[in-house]
Order: structure tokens, then sequence, then C-alpha cells
């Protein structure tokens, strides 16, 4: 696939479909693999990579980029949905980016490997239900489902919303079970067990900013949280009242919008489970408005933008716990 992906890259830049490409290449270990920017063929054919690592949503970066000129972007299953949700809030110009739908069949996580014993990472390679991971000392088969990223564990769909062309085959959408199991954990939990489970995991926060400035739905160009009048702008949270505050804003912000891509809990260096916050709010929206998913096409409004006579009233009071 990286094959293809290269020579159709080299080729919408040959005949000037797109000025610019945006993929991933790898940074200094062969796991730490980011979205670039690649505008001739010598920078592809030397440093365009695709493989079990790149599980980095490239959506948000087209904000910025398809400002520059048209560019061509490959979109995984996930990261179409962004794409879509991006096109919906008029985020990106349809016209300024072409897309090419890859097939995913999951992500690896490295962290998951090394929690394995496996040390000195130099590649990796899929081999049908596993992955054969190169390391210094050899190679290792490890189970694909072992090691696989948690929101890959967990995947909605393997299908493209958005795209101007495909390669490979088109996937379908999954069963939603799986993936509000954790929401559903964490509300069978008593109040006081949930606060301490959030207290103990937001207690970690370092305020990187990480998780905002990687997630796609956190676009504004003046961030509250960038608010110099606000006592909290880019530092440290002060107490457990920041800390709190931080991450429960930030979620009500992506609330309606969030495609549950997972990149805020992947880049977390205290890997705090955030995902966790934003599903607990796709849930609610489903139970109370029925299923919605954002980014399945740039058209519908989501539910807490929109207004019919049928609503869920505030009134209401739902008798079960809440994440």
């Amino acid at each position: 696939m990286q094959e293809m992906m290269k020579k159709r890259a080299m080729e919408l830049l040959a005949d000037g479909t797109v000025t610019r490409v945006i993929g991933w290449r790898r940074g200094e270990f062969s796991y730490d693999i980011s979205p670039a920017v690649f505008e001739d063929a010598a920078q592809i054919e030397r440093d365009f990579v695709w493989d079990a690592f790149c599980g980095a949503n490239v959506s948000k970066y087209l904000i910025r980029e398809s400002a520059k000129g048209r560019v061509l972007a490959f979109l995984k299953p996930c990261d179409a949905f962004s794409m879509n949700q991006l096109l919906a809030e008029h985020r990106v110009k349809r016209e300024n980016v072409y897309l090419i739908g890859i097939p995913c069949a999951g992500k690896a996580d490295i962290d998951r490997i090394k929690a394995r014993g496996i040390d000195g990472v130099t590649g990796i390679e899929e081999d049908g239900e596993a992955f054969v991971v190169h390391t210094i000392y050899g190679d290792e088969r490890v189970g694909r489902a072992d090691v696989l990223a948690e929101r890959c564990l967990v995947c909605k769909s393997k299908r493209h919303p958005v795209y101007d062309e495909l390669l490979g085959e088109e996937g379908e959408d999954l069963p939603d079970d799986a993936r509000f199991a954790g929401v559903e954990k964490l509300e069978a939990m008593t109040a006081e067990e949930r606060f301490a489970f959030w207290r103990g995991e937001l207690s970690k926060c370092i305020r990187c900013n990480a998780c905002r400035n990687v997630c796609p739905a956190c676009t504004c160009e003046n961030c509250v949280f960038d608010n110099p009048d606000s006592g909290i702008s880019q530092k440290a949270a002060a107490d457990p009242f920041e800390e709190n505050m931080y991450h429960i804003i930030r979620a009500f912000h992506v609330a309606g919008r969030c495609t549950d891509c997972g990149e805020c809990s992947r880049v977390c260096p205290e890997h705090i489970p955030l995902h966790l916050l934003n599903r607990k709010f796709i849930k609610d929206i489903d139970e109370l408005y029925g299923t919605y998913r954002a980014g399945e096409d740039d058209e519908t409004k989501n539910p807490l933008t929109s207004f019919t006579e049928g609503d869920a009233e505030p009134a209401v009071v739902r008798k079960r716990g809440r994440a």
C-alpha cells in the first residue's frame, strides 16, 4: 500500500492536480511517526511512510495547508469522519482538498508493545491477524488485538464518508457495542467513585495542551484557554478545580462535534483516558436525541445546534449514573 500511495501522490503532483501532499514521516524512532507535508516527488520518495504506526489523524492539518492551494490528503476512515466535520463547519473548503481514502485494519500502540517486554523496536509489518515487530534483538510476532490502539479495538467504521478516490476496498460501519463499555462502567459507579476516578486521572494533567492542539474539533482561532484575562492562560493548573475545569470545558466545547477519533488520548503524555469524557457525551446525545454520528456528512446539523419539538426537555431528570 505504501508504494501505491507514493506513486499516486507523485502523479497528482506531476499533473498539477495538487500542490502539496499531507502524509506521514518517520521521526527519530521507527514508531515516532507524525503527519508531514511533502512538496515534491523527491521528498515523497525519500520520507513518505505508511505502516502500522501511522495512527495520527491528518485532517486538522488541512485547515492551514488547504489555505495555501489544493492539497492531497490520505485519509483513514476515522480521519475521513473528522474531515467531513471540518467541511460541515466550513473550516476547510472542499475545492481546496483532494482526498484519497485508504483502508485501515487498525494501528499499533507502541506503549502496548513495550508493555509486552519488546524493546529496541526498529519497524513493524502487518501479517494477517498479527504484527511482526522488528527489533535490534530480532523479530517478535504479536497478535494484532494484543497491541492495537484502544480506539482501533472499538473502531466504529471502516467506511470513508468523504473522498475523491479510494485505494483498496471500501469497508463498512461497525457496531457500537464495545465502544461505550468504558462509559457504562463509569456510569455504574457511585458518584463518589466516579469523582475519585476522574480526580485520579485529571490530577496527572500537566497542561501541555497536546489534546487541544491535536483535536480536529478544537479549531477556534482564539481559544478561551489562551485568553490572558482568564487567569489560566498557558499555565499548569494551580489546584484541582483548574484541572477539572480545563478538561470538562474542552469536552463541552466539542460535544456533538467529536468524531471519536481518539487523538486526545493518543497524544496525552500522561495517558489520561480523555476519550471517555467525549464518549459520554456521544452516548448521551444518542440516547436523548437519537443516534447521531458527527462527520457522517457535511450538511446535517448536530443535535445541540438544531431544535425540534421532539427534543428532550431540560427538566427531564435522567435516573442513571453519569461519567
